[in-house]
């Protein structure tokens, strides 16, 4: 008894040092989610331009997915997520100092070789061989909503720190982004360290699996490709993805259409990121006690008609009702990142495999981080006054319902399935 409690403590121990570090990599390559337009005032540059920085970021975590998935199988995860934070930690101090556009452009692409190859696989796989078959679900909703937990933190002190400077008689905008900036940085610093000293190896110890993982990257890759449930978790994914990701334009669209100030969006903004440790951690609690994808595929469905709501609100709304459904947005966004990892646990992928497994599935569904700010920016020149955001999110409600039927096939396993 003792010895499980011991167990059960140090695999949430270790879960939670790996929350901490999730919810440090990201905030700073999507700053743009709270400040946008400050961003843009800041940098001197164009919506269009920042977008690019955006695609630029998704382009290099669909390169670097894969590779990510076959380092996460050879090498130690403690030193490629050292590694990952204190990169991207560095590369936001030479972001502070508001370079140029082109020089943004290469911070972005590294930020994605920094995040995406050395991060991303190493820290899904590490949290699936952390969980019991039957926590997979509440393990991945800790995950996101905890790392959701520490985006929150940071962003509520980001925004407060914005806010102070600006209010001050000195204060420009470039000024309070470049303190937000300085932030984020000293937390990434801060956590890479702790990061290194701190997690545990999780090395395999068979023998028969060592030996096993050591087969050519080929069979490794077709082993993985011939399962059915990797590419229903990748559609789930994709889709799902794809209505988290257009949140990411609210900041710009509610001070653009309904006359807000650039801090009451960001306070917003931030309140939505509060829904992410409450929706993640919910859903997976949920997902184990009935069924994940079952809940995963009701929560896209009710994410899709909520996203599908934002397009016809009027901009005459008052704000409590803006605020009430970019919260419920969130809430059901979140709930649906908290669930769709956990469906690994159902395709049966041995550990050797597993981060390959993880980078495949990514590739495939964090691929519009590319392809939605080359369609979304377009569309918002095209159609201007809102007109393009609506149809935006149309497009990606619709989306999400492919999901829904992804999702509603896989709670239906193939007893074909290697």
């Amino acid at each position: 008894m003792q010895l499980a409690t011991s167990s059960t403590l140090r695999s949430y121990s270790q879960l939670a040092l790996i929350v901490i570090a999730a919810g440090a990599i990201y905030p700073l390559l999507y700053l743009r989610q709270n400040f946008e337009l400050s961003i843009l005032e800041s940098f001197n540059i164009t919506q269009t331009q920042l977008r690019y920085c955006s695609s630029m970021l998704g382009l290099i975590f669909v390169i670097t997915y894969v590779p990510s998935g076959w380092l996460a199988d050879r090498f130690s995860s403690r030193k490629l997520l050292s590694l990952s934070l204190l990169a991207t930690g560095l590369l936001g101090i030479w972001f502070s100092t508001m370079p140029s556009y082109d020089a943004l452009l290469v911070i972005y692409g590294a930020w994605g070789i920094a995040t995406g190859l050395t991060f991303w696989s190493a820290h899904i796989k590490l949290v699936a061989m952390l969980a019991r078959a039957d926590q997979q679900g509440r393990f991945f909703g800790i995950l996101d909503g905890g790392r959701g937990l520490v985006e929150a933190l940071l962003a509520t002190v980001a925004v407060a720190i914005f806010a102070y400077v600006l209010s001050q008689s000195s204060g420009t905008t470039s000024l309070a982004l470049k303190q937000v900036i300085y932030l984020y940085v000293g937390v990434l610093l801060v956590v890479s360290p702790l990061v290194y000293w701190l997690l545990d190896d999780f090395e395999e110890e068979s023998e028969a699996e060592e030996t096993a993982s050591t087969r050519p990257f080929i069979e490794d890759l077709m082993d993985v490709l011939r399962r059915r449930e990797i590419w229903l978790c990748a559609l789930c994914i994709v889709c799902g993805y794809q209505l988290f990701y257009a949140t990411y334009s609210f900041s710009a669209y509610l001070q653009e259409n309904f006359g807000l100030t650039a801090v009451a969006v960001g306070t917003i903004t931030v309140a939505k990121l509060w829904m992410r440790p409450i929706g993640g951690i919910a859903a997976g609690f949920i997902g184990d006690w009935s069924n994940p994808e079952k809940v995963l595929s009701i929560l896209l469905v009710l994410a899709s008609i909520s996203l599908s709501m934002m397009a016809f609100l009027p901009t005459t709304s008052a704000t409590f009702m803006m605020v009430a459904l970019v919260l419920l947005i969130g809430l059901l966004t979140y709930g649906v990142r908290g669930l769709y990892w956990a469906t690994l646990g159902g395709c049966n992928v041995p550990n050797k495999i597993k981060g390959l497994a993880i980078g495949m599935i990514s590739m495939i569904g964090y691929f519009p981080e590319w392809y939605l700010p080359l369609i979304s920016a377009p569309l918002l020149e095209q159609y201007p006054g809102g007109l393009g955001y609506k149809i935006y999110y149309l497009i990606i409600s619709a989306c999400g319902l492919f999901g829904a039927y992804g999702a509603y096939l896989l709670s239906k396993p193939n007893k074909n399935d290697p």
